[in-house]
């Protein structure tokens, strides 16, 4: 039966009162050591309202965070910085999954005492890295070596118990957007001739394996994934991103999963445009589970792709930084808050552009006419 945006929905053992998901958001409000800071608390618990938010991408370890003030959980205080985080989104009666992040190439040396990114080839990323000091150039990464493959899968095992620590109610691997897993899946940056790179099905090995880790620690049903399968990010593509991606599918249909997430930027989409097929009929045919469907999505776009089956819920990004009830105004049919001072406060560690943005009720507005 058809359903709406606003109709409750099981992702796994994760019940949603609405389809609308929080997507992931990089805001680099956690400190320098990647500590998570008490204003984050406030911005989570403020857009509890969402069916489920996905955190901001969150380093797995040292090696694999290359964003300034982006927050992890390879620490003890790292695990500690989140409870409070967790806490206030749960108090406000929501539910927060953590988003587990490798960045792959993308990590500067800078980050990681002037050593090489890793990555599944050595290949360089375009464009710059943004690094505590300034925009720098990319640095060619190093291939991993299949003796190291292990210890990045523990972290992403590591990771996953931090997660459960710190209060999370479950986690998603980030495999899109050109980091680790994607660079792992895609033969612009996999021109690996070991068991893990070639054939589809060795590229997809990585992305298996992580997930595996993660079921382990959580049930499958508490465990989601992330993918990009339209066009390339960041400099990772695949020229036949239906046999890669339908490979991707297929290894991940068999765990059960909670939902299986896909970006489709739009054509002012962060990370690439869509002028390549999509993907997602293919995937839908592969993947039973729930599938949330994710970027430059309108309410009444979102409703239709609810409704029509296209997809199960629908996740929503930067219209979640200016309107933190950004539920109720789509059930409303309110105007949506512009978002003021972007992207110049998306990632400036200040409480402007961040925590105070009104919600309807604050502005003592009416819907639109």
């Amino acid at each position: 039966m058809p359903h709406s945006l606003f109709d409750p929905i099981a992702l796994g053992a994760i019940q949603a009162p609405n389809r609308i998901l929080m997507a992931p958001l990089t805001r680099a409000r956690a400190g320098r050591d990647a500590v998570p800071t008490e204003i984050m608390a406030t911005y989570y618990a403020q857009r509890a309202g969402a069916g489920l938010i996905i955190s901001e991408a969150t380093g797995i370890s040292r090696e694999g965070l290359g964003w300034p003030y982006a927050p992890g959980l390879w620490t003890d205080a790292q695990v500690e910085g989140w409870k409070p985080v967790t806490d206030a989104v749960h108090q406000a009666g929501g539910r927060i999954v953590a988003q587990l992040w490798h960045m792959g190439r993308i990590v500067h040396p800078s980050f990681n005492d002037g050593k090489p990114g890793v990555s599944a080839s050595a290949t360089t990323a375009p464009g710059h890295a943004h690094t505590f000091d300034g925009r720098q150039d990319h640095q060619q990464a190093r291939a991993l070596e299949l003796s190291e493959i292990p210890r990045v899968l523990d972290d992403y095992s590591q990771a996953a118990e931090n997660a459960k620590r710190a209060g999370f109610d479950g986690v998603q691997l980030h495999g899109a957007n050109g980091y680790l897993i994607d660079q792992f899946l895609r033969r612009s940056t996999n021109q690996r001739e070991d068991a893990y790179g070639g054939s589809a099905e060795n590229r997809a090995r990585l992305l298996d394996e992580a997930t595996a880790r993660l079921v382990d620690v959580w049930g499958a049903d508490r465990v989601a994934v992330r993918l990009s399968p339209n066009g390339d990010s960041q400099g990772a593509d695949d020229p036949d991103p239906a046999e890669t991606f339908g490979e991707a599918a297929r290894r991940l249909e068999k765990y059960g999963l909670a939902f299986l997430e896909l970006r489709q930027p739009g054509p002012n989409g962060t990370f690439g445009s869509t002028d390549v097929p999509q993907q997602d009929a293919l995937i839908r045919s592969i993947f039973t589970g729930p599938l949330v469907l994710n970027s430059d999505y309108t309410g009444a776009q979102a409703e239709a792709d609810v409704a029509s089956g296209r997809a199960d819920a629908i996740s929503f990004g930067r219209p979640f930084i200016s309107n933190p009830d950004l539920v109720e105004r789509l059930r409303a049919g309110a105007d949506l808050a512009p978002n003021v001072n972007v992207p110049e406060s998306w990632y400036t560690p200040v409480p402007e552009g961040y925590i105070d943005y009104p919600t309807l009720a604050e502005q003592g507005a009416v819907p639109a006419g």
